[in-house]
């Protein structure tokens, strides 16, 4: 899950994680009374939105940057050209997102932009700690042209950050005197931010260096392990459903597991191993897959049922792939879940299953009685070919 940058802003005050102050505003009146409220001859007006680079996107009414320092009267005319506009950059794609809200934050005089992010490394199993002088850029580019200055300090998941890890990427980042000890605290506060909220990615770019002494986090993004939701109810009210495909919170409210993909031929299957192994099989055969959907090892009739109209809620698919083996699932509800999600939306596209394994026999008997234009396959490598076939013959 992910959270907007005033959203952030809570958790660090929460945490003592020194941060410009900020207020959200829903119109450009709201936002002419932050920048009042804040005080000051000038501030940043930010556009909300769930991706990065908005300070380089462009606005499809053709007004550039999601991001602009301006003078406090200024505000209102900002606002407006943001509020209510599709906001494009790259990691957005051609459609943009739309703003809906914008974040009046403080001015600060900045002497030197850092990166700094936390995040977990699933081949070491533990936190890591990536800091950069170069910051308010991509870290990727800066990875691709200068990698050395890429500091990485691993944090040992029940020992925890100590005081030498703190002080090697203090150095690193040539803080000295008073401005390392306020980065040390921050570090260590972040750090405990980190693992009390069950993030998965807490990222600051730019972490600033300020003309008056300050060491500020001037910008965040969040990623929050979805599976530790259930410990934090107070987080999960900062999710915004309108910044998702509709189609996985759908999914979600179904407890179904799926991702929508930019491919033509749709997955059903059970099991996040079989799911992976299914696209790349369609990958194999020369198609393209049009979504991951796991959904589970024992999911029920309704829920197998709500997957298909997901499926079929997509205008891109041309075919579907249902792939189940039966281990703990009983086949027959599959079968039963097809059905019947057939029966309410139709079946517009051609469909190809493989059952194996538990009741597989029920399952079959039910495909057949049921009348429907369905494809069957014996194996994995055979619904894959045929899935393929169908929407290039």
């Amino acid at each position: 899950m992910n959270i907007h940058e005033y959203q952030a802003k809570i958790l660090f005050d929460q945490f003592s994680v020194p941060s410009p102050r900020g207020m959200v505003a829903d119109t450009s009146e709201e936002a002419a009374a932050a920048a009042v409220e804040l005080g000051g001859d000038r501030v940043v007006v930010k556009s909300q939105i769930h991706a990065g680079g908005r300070g380089k996107g462009t606005f499809k009414n053709g007004f550039q940057g999601g991001v602009h320092l301006v003078a406090s009267g200024e505000v209102a005319g900002i606002a407006d050209r943001m509020i209510g506009e599709i906001l494009v950059t790259k990691q957005t794609g051609e459609e943009g997102r739309l703003v809906r809200k914008v974040m009046v934050g403080e001015a600060v005089d900045i002497s030197h932009e850092y990166y700094l992010a936390i995040l977990m490394d699933r081949s070491a199993c533990c936190p890591v700690i990536v800091a950069s002088t170069e910051g308010g850029m991509d870290i990727e580019e800066v990875a691709e042209k200068d990698p050395g200055k890429i500091l990485r300090e691993h944090v040992h998941p029940l020992v925890g950050l100590q005081p030498y890890e703190v002080r090697k990427l203090t150095t690193g980042l040539g803080f000295t005197g008073d401005e390392a000890k306020q980065f040390g605290k921050l570090l260590g506060n972040l750090f405990r931010l980190f693992l009390e909220c069950d993030c998965s990615m807490v990222e600051i770019n730019p972490l600033v260096r300020t003309t008056d002494g300050r060491v500020l986090a001037l910008d965040a993004k969040f990623n929050f392990d979805d599976n530790a939701l259930y410990r934090h109810p107070e987080i999960v009210e900062f999710r915004d459903t309108e910044e998702e495909d509709p189609r996985e919170v759908e999914a979600s409210r179904h407890s179904l597991n799926y991702i929508g993909l930019d491919g033509n031929i749709a997955c059903l299957v059970n099991g996040a191993g079989l799911a992976m192994a299914t696209m790349d099989l369609i990958k194999h055969h020369g198609g393209e897959p049009a979504n991951f959907l796991d959904v589970g090892g024992g999911a029920s009739q309704e829920q197998v049922a709500a997957a298909f109209k997901i499926i079929l809620s997509d205008e891109a698919v041309k075919a579907i792939l249902v792939n189940i083996f039966g281990g703990i699932m009983d086949c027959d509800v599959i079968a039963h879940g097809v059905v019947a999600a057939c029966e309410e939306v139709g079946l517009p596209i051609p469909l190809v299953i493989r059952l194996e394994g538990n009741n597989v026999a029920a399952g079959k008997a039910t495909l057949v009685a049921s009348g429907l234009n369905i494809i069957t396959a014996d194996n994995l490598a055979d619904a894959a070919e045929k899935a393929v076939a169908v929407i290039t013959d």
